[in-house]
């Protein structure tokens, strides 16, 4: 299938995106997906019903759906480490049935575990939960990676719905973060929460135990303001921290994966259960419509496809994501790790090379910002960059109604100018009168636009609680079909523990107590630990 797929772009070279519409009246309502009250408009692409055809029978081949089945349901789907890849079970209402590990049913735990956050979120929000200094005003998120990066996008996104306490976010081991974010902070009024499955992770444990005692220095108890995000209680109880004040995760759920539970209680702090359940109800939209829907009807399945096909047929290596939603400014970091940590690899799940590429480079930033920034290569630049759109009909600030229809206005354009493109001779009469002769002819290869460049939007009434679930599901399901399609195991992250390792020989070059590295991070660890001099 993979060669019928590269000798239709090969036939296909040459035929401009924009004359599929010139053959195709219907082709911008045929190549569209709707459900959960998402529109993905992928007809700005080369695709034709052909290649989607084949597309479709290729995902047939490598057995999604099967294996769709199989991961919702509790199968070993992640081999390499030999568990599960369940976290569409931390949102599945407990009428779903049962959900199955090793015989066991996990919904009842994960139910008890929501409802044991529901009512320490209720008290941290009402003030019956509170520091030294009374009722909480802050909450500060530490972690790192999935830890931080998903409760940290998904507080920004849904900031019209946060009525709770002001959350803050710290990763990087570089004490600048900490103490930056630290700097404005009541160490009386404020709660802790570290987000570390095995409370090892050396960057969330430092900066946790630095926070402590930044803390201590105000506050008698400070362990009494911590809460945990981990299922290594025992290390919890060491650090300090009540068992009441412990939400443990199990292991079948993926860093990456899991602002959907305990990882989400700075969410949940922020905007209360009641909308955290409407975050979780969407997700379980998105995963319900995953498991059913058919072919070019399913959602996930068409943005896998189109990524496929730009991907791994048409060799682009890199994605850009677009959102025109200021407030989903972190998603493109987001779908970093969820895209590049999960099929980032080199080898298919029987240890083989891949024998095609595996994921783009994932990359991106908001509209309009984009668009005075990076957006002069995708236009313009020798190499074609997808893109993906992302944008609200309506806004949260009705008395800017006027900024949303110009932000709308912008992301649209954007994607037709991709497609249109300009020629030379439009150029040309664009410049007439203003340049003659061999100037005009300079000055008007400078605004070719050479067009033909793809992209798909994703389009949504507005970005609220339940609809910020249905794009990560939606995305997450995604990244699962892609993984599938290319044999590999997108549930695993080797990559991320070499450099970690290392990490500790290097430590040893840095307090000068030996080398542990290469002569280069030998040298490079000497001018370091001399201050630079």
């Amino acid at each position: 299938m993979w060669e019928k797929l590269e000798a239709l772009r090969a036939a296909r070279a040459g035929r401009r995106i924009s004359a599929l519409f010139e053959t195709d009246p219907q082709r911008a309502q045929r190549f569209t997906v709707q459900t959960c009250g998402l529109l993905l408009d992928y007809c700005k692409t080369q695709l034709d019903d052909e290649s989607r055809a084949a597309l479709i029978d290729l995902a047939a081949e490598a057995g999604v759906a099967a294996r769709a089945r199989a991961m919702m349901g509790g199968a070993c789907v992640n081999e390499t480490e030999g568990r599960a890849a369940l976290h569409t079970a931390l949102r599945a209402p407990e009428t779903a049935g049962a959900i199955r590990v090793a015989g066991e049913d996990v919904l009842p735990a994960v139910h008890a575990t929501l409802r044991r956050m529901e009512d320490f979120a209720r008290a941290v929000r009402g003030g019956s939960a509170g520091g030294a200094g009374g009722a909480y005003t802050d909450v500060l998120n530490i972690g790192i990676g999935g830890s931080d990066l998903g409760p940290a996008m998904a507080v920004q996104a849904l900031k019209p719905y946060a009525d709770g306490p002001r959350c803050h976010f710290v990763a990087n081991i570089d004490g600048a973060d900490l103490a930056d974010t630290l700097a404005p902070l009541d160490p009386a009024r404020t709660l802790v929460i570290v987000a570390s499955k095995t409370f090892t992770t050396v960057e969330t444990m430092t900066n946790a135990r630095t926070a402590r005692d930044w803390m201590a220095r105000s506050v008698d108890r400070p362990a009494e303001q911590f809460a945990a995000l981990s299922s290594a209680v025992d290390r919890t109880a060491d650090f300090g921290i009540d068992d009441s004040r412990v939400f443990p995760f199990a292991d079948w759920v993926g860093g990456r994966y899991s602002v959907w539970g305990p990882i989400g209680l700075s969410l949940m702090i922020a905007i209360g259960p009641e909308r955290f359940r409407e975050f979780l109800a969407g997700a379980h939209a998105m995963d319900r419509h995953f498991l059913e829907a058919e072919g070019a009807d399913n959602m996930p399945l068409m943005m896998a496809l189109v990524g496929i096909w730009h991907a791994q047929v048409c060799g682009y290596p890199t994605r850009a994501v677009l959102p025109y939603d200021q407030r989903l400014a972190r998603l493109p970091a987001y779908l970093q790790q969820l895209e590049m940590e999960s099929n980032g690899k080199g080898v298919a799940m029987d240890g083989t090379p891949l024998a095609r590429p595996s994921c783009p480079v994932v990359w991106g930033a908001p509209g309009t910002n984009a668009q005075h920034a990076f957006m002069q290569l995708v236009h313009q630049g020798t190499q074609v960059v997808p893109c993906e759109f992302l944008v609200a009909a309506r806004g949260h600030e009705p008395e800017l109604v006027h900024h949303h229809r110009l932000l709308v206005a912008n992301c649209l354009a954007q994607s037709e100018a991709l497609m249109r493109g300009r020629t030379l001779d439009e150029a040309r009469q664009m410049l007439a009168g203003r340049y003659e002769g061999q100037e005009l002819e300079r000055q008007a290869r400078h605004r070719v636009f050479p067009g033909d460049r793809p992209s798909v939007t994703i389009a949504y009434p507005q970005l609220d609680p339940q609809m910020l679930g249905c794009i990560l599901a939606l995305y997450e399901h995604r990244v699962f079909a892609e993984g599938v399609i290319l044999g590999l195991n997108s549930f695993d992250q080797w990559g991320v523990e070499l450099g970690k390792e290392l990490a500790k020989s290097v430590d040893s070059a840095l307090s000068g107590s030996g080398i542990g590295a290469s002569a280069s991070t030998a040298t490079l660890a000497a001018f370091l630990r001399g201050g630079g001099a």
